[in-house]
């Protein structure tokens, strides 16, 4: 294959998850303007209830909300292909660059409680796989059952209640102490390791009845060697998926640990933009979240590919 070949496929498969991300937020864009105008007037809630009708009209044609509807949205697809939300209403600050500077919290906090998700879910998962039959295997996977069916925000107030109203070894605020990364983490781990756990064990169980596996045993080798060489690795291949899935969720769904916690991110950011209907911050949010799980997906599949040679595509 000549090196223009080569060029022209790698071309062509940056072309098509590029155009399927065009046509994503292009969709959500477009959603999003229309969802939150017919949600209410933030000038309204911008100039307070106290406003005269010429403060509320001036504030209106200020952020060019007097045009009409149709105006307002080209000029708005337009902003957004320069990447230019406006400035956000409530603090006047460039909304995707405030938006931009509360990622770095919910990274962390997705992060945090990914890598405890997998030092629950992986030792845990793989134990009980190991017992298809044993009495451990189905008392593990009721409690898996019942945690499982636990909100994330009940495990949080229980953990707040214990570890900082109860006992007071932890603070329960904001972020800047590592010590209060620890139960935003354990409230998410709580949440994402049972169905991990779950999906590990079944992939561990079905492994350990594959021919290789009998194969590594009839030549000698040790269990912990079958499990850790032979069996896991194939078990977390079938997981990989769920892990980016899980991911990808964290990004966009621990608006109520971030709420509970007061941890400063996109989570928090976004309940007090709706409060104020802050068009342009809502909007840079739903762009940012979209982009980013877009990529965190299109990254899952990628490994996955690279994983399993069985589903590379033919040269």
């Amino acid at each position: 294959m000549t090196f223009a070949h080569i060029s022209r496929h790698k071309v062509r498969g940056l072309a098509r998850p590029l155009g399927r991300l065009a046509v994503l937020l292009f969709g959500i864009t477009t959603l999003m303007f229309f969802a939150l105008r017919a949600a209410g007037d933030p000038i309204a809630v911008l100039a307070g209830e106290d406003a005269g009708p010429e403060l509320i009209e001036r504030i209106r044609a200020q952020y060019g909300l007097d045009r009409p509807l149709p105006l307002q949205y080209v000029l708005y697809l337009a902003s957004v292909l320069r990447l230019d939300f406006g400035e956000s209403l409530a603090t006047g600050q460039p909304a995707l660059g405030y938006v931009l500077s509360q990622l770095p919290a919910t990274l962390l906090l997705a992060t945090l409680g990914m890598g405890v998700t997998l030092l629950i879910a992986v030792p845990v998962g793989a134990w009980l796989g190991l017992r298809p039959d044993a009495a451990e295997r189905r008392l593990g996977a009721a409690i898996i059952f019942i945690i499982q069916g636990v909100p994330g925000f009940v495990t949080a107030l229980i953990l707040i209640q214990v570890f900082v109203i109860g006992l007071q070894w932890l603070p329960s605020l904001g972020f800047a102490d590592p010590r209060t990364w620890i139960l935003p983490s354990a409230a998410l781990a709580s949440f994402l390791a049972p169905k991990l756990i779950r999906v590990i064990s079944a992939n561990v169980s079905e492994a350990m009845r594959e021919d290789y596996i009998r194969t590594a045993r009839a030549i000698g080798a040790s269990p912990r060697s079958v499990l850790w060489r032979e069996a896991l690795p194939n078990a977390l291949l079938g997981a990989t998926a769920l892990v980016g899935t899980q991911f990808a969720f964290m990004l966009s769904g621990v608006v109520i640990i971030e709420l509970l916690f007061y941890w400063p991110g996109l989570g928090l950011l976004l309940l007090k933009s709706s409060k104020t209907l802050d068009f342009p911050v809502l909007q840079a949010i739903a762009f940012v979240v979209a982009v980013l799980v877009f990529t965190v997906n299109g990254l899952v599949n990628l490994t996955f590919h690279r994983l399993d040679p069985r589903l590379r595509p033919p040269r």
